[in-house]
């Protein structure tokens, strides 16, 4: 399944759940992919699929400064895992796929 498109993921995080949309794009059977979230956009890094699983790290600086890794797994239009901040414990992520904007006939 392929894990292109527009993601609204949901981060359960010790300090609250916490809203983010990930946009993920193939470019030449490459994964790229920016997250758009409390007010800031980032660029994706070391993004891996394999299968069903995309892995990725990100830096944000809102609510605070982390590094962020992704570990998630695409099921259809849905996604599943976790992400992690240094030695924090794991949060659980979950996630729908937009659905692709429809074009007039």
């Amino acid at each position: 399944m392929s894990a292109e498109g527009t993601w609204n993921l949901s981060i359960a995080t010790p300090i609250g759940k916490i809203k983010a949309v990930v946009e993920l794009r193939d470019q030449d059977g490459v994964l790229t992919g920016v997250a758009h979230g409390a007010g800031e956009e980032v660029a994706l890094t070391d993004i891996i699929r394999v299968g069903d699983r995309v892995t990725w790290k990100q830096a944000i600086t809102k609510p605070m400064r982390l590094n962020l890794t992704f570990d998630v797994t695409v099921h259809g239009d849905t996604l599943q895992g976790t992400s992690k901040a240094g030695r924090l414990p794991s949060s659980k992520v979950t996630g729908e796929r937009q659905a692709a904007p429809k074009h007039p006939a």
